[in-house]
Order: structure tokens, then C-alpha cells, then sequence
């Protein structure tokens, strides 16, 4: 008997009756079904809710029912555990998303059995170094960004790459992505488009203010700084979500995780196709 985890969007309709359908198909066949307390009180599900620190004990798989932000808070939450991910497409894009809706039971059905492959995905251990000494961790599935506030002008901000001094920049500001991080944030900001499975950090900086506006394709184990100089703070965000401001003195530090992100998916990925279908690419 399976474990098995819901995550959804929290508000699409759809997301939440696909995850009551799924739920009283599993019961029914024995398995146990698990979601974050707020989503499970959203599906109508409030009895299989728990706080979300418990969610990962004893999971075998996540499925994640939404687009790709919910697929980025799955991530978050099973990633550092080893879980599996399926992503189901109710969302836009869903470019991070294998499974469309009426797929999903047959989707569930053939991991019962085994019938699926595992793909790693690269993620970022995200550092936060503050110049009175704290600091604290998290991991990112697409990217670190560190920006001018809202309000604010652009910022200065300080680049080492393996404890050496590369340069400073004045800029909007600057993208630490992995591989699948290169069709988010970092691909508005004029990056390359790196293939998902690809191990490589890309740093992209967002509307500089200087000649040199290229993104740096690094090394996987490469350990990347970037210090805020200056009276002018900058707003960081992982994967989307706020994590506050950072002052002058204060870093950030990105290495490859030694965790990674583990999707499900049921035949072979073919990036190039994925990309013409998600852009609207035509064949010619």
C-alpha cells in the first residue's frame, strides 16, 4: 500500500475535484492520501489534512495539481526528502507539468505498479549570509534572484565565483538559475535556454547598467556570491517567494544542492518538442 501526497492549486476548481476523485479511488483500493492542511481543507478533504512538516514522512509519491507555481511549492516541500513528483496540469503553461487531467487515475495507476521513470532534476542551495553574522538556507528548484525593491532604484551588487572577485554590477538585478530555472525568470531576462537535465549555474543579470549584460554558464559545482554593496538594499526571492530585504554587507551564496528534484514521467522527454509546444513554435 502507497503513501501518497496532494498538493494543489488553491484556486482552481478543477484542482481540487481531481484531488477528492483521486482520494476516493485510493482509500477505497487501501492506500493512505496526505495533503498540506489548508489544501485539504480547500478539496473538501480536511480529514487526510496534516501541517505541512509532516507531509514527506513515509511518502512515496507527491502529485502536484496545479501549474508550474504549484509545482515549484511541491518541490519545496518533498525535494529534500527524495520524493517523487507527478505534475498535473491545471494551470497556463504547465511547462513543468507531464500529466493533463483526465490522465491523471491511469498516471496513478501505473506508478502503483511501477510502470515509471524518474528524472533528476539540479537544484540550488540558496545561502543566506547576513553581515551580523545569521545565517539561514533553503533550496531552489528555478532560481535565486536578488532585485531592487519595488520602490527602489537599481542596486549594486558584488560577484565571486569560487572565493575570486569577479565584478560588480549595476543592475535591475541578478538571476541565479539552474537548467530548468533557464525557461523562467532567467529567459525574460534574455538567458540562454540550457536543457533541463543539463548540471550547470547560470547567472543572468536583469537589465544592467553597464556594457557587459551576458549570462555566465558555470561549472555544477561552482560557488557563487553575490554581496550587496552600497546604501541601496535588494529584495531576495527563491522560486518566487519573498524573502525579505538584504543591506549592505549582506550575501548570498549558490551551489548546486546535493539534493534533487525527482519528476515522474512515463515515456521519454523530449525537451526540444516540450519547448515548441509550450512557445507555440511552428514546424516549417
Amino acid at each position: 500500500m502507497a503513501t501518497v501526497g496532494f498538493v494543489l492549486h488553491h484556486e482552481r476548481s478543477l484542482a481540487a475535484e481531481l484531488a477528492r476523485e483521486a482520494s476516493e479511488w485510493l482509500v477505497a483500493a487501501g492506500h493512505t492520501v496526505r495533503l498540506p492542511q489548508p489544501d485539504a481543507d480547500i478539496a473538501g478533504l480536511t480529514d487526510f489534512g496534516c501541517a505541512e512538516a509532516d507531509l514527506i514522512a513515509g511518502l512515496d509519491v507527491a502529485v502536484s495539481l496545479g501549474g508550474d507555481g504549484t509545482m515549484l511549492r511541491t518541490v519545496d516541500f518533498v525535494a529534500g526528502a527524495g520524493v517523487p513528483i507527478m505534475g498535473v496540469n491545471v494551470g497556463q503553461m504547465g511547462y513543468l507539468t507531464d500529466i493533463e487531467p483526465p490522465d491523471l487515475r491511469d498516471a496513478l495507476e501505473r506508478f502503483l505498479r511501477g510502470d515509471q521513470a524518474v528524472e533528476e532534476r539540479m537544484l540550488l542551495t540558496v545561502r543566506v549570509e547576513r553581515a551580523d553574522g545569521t545565517h539561514t538556507a533553503c533550496l531552489a528548484f528555478n532560481e535565486a534572484v536578488l532585485e531592487k525593491t519595488p520602490m527602489g532604484h537599481t542596486v549594486r551588487l558584488a560577484v565571486e565565483v569560487d572565493g575570486e572577485f569577479f565584478t560588480t554590477y549595476a543592475a535591475d538585478g541578478l538571476i541565479v538559475a539552474t537548467p530548468t530555472g533557464s525557461t523562467a525568470y532567467a529567459f525574460s531576462a534574455r538567458g540562454p535556454i540550457v536543457a533541463p537535465t543539463h548540471r550547470a549555474l547560470l547567472l543572468t543579470p536583469v537589465s544592467p547598467h553597464m556594457l557587459f549584460d551576458r549570462t555566465l554558464v558555470l561549472e555544477p559545482d561552482a560557488e557563487v556570491r553575490l554581496i550587496v554593496q552600497g546604501h541601496r538594499p535588494a529584495t531576495l526571492s527563491v522560486d518566487g517567494r519573498n524573502l525579505g530585504e538584504l543591506g549592505e554587507g549582506d550575501a548570498i551564496v549558490c551551489t548546486a544542492a546535493r539534493e534533487a528534484a525527482r519528476l515522474v514521467s512515463f515515456g521519454p522527454r523530449d525537451f526540444l518538442q516540450r519547448l515548441k509546444a509550450k512557445f507555440g513554435l511552428e514546424d516549417r
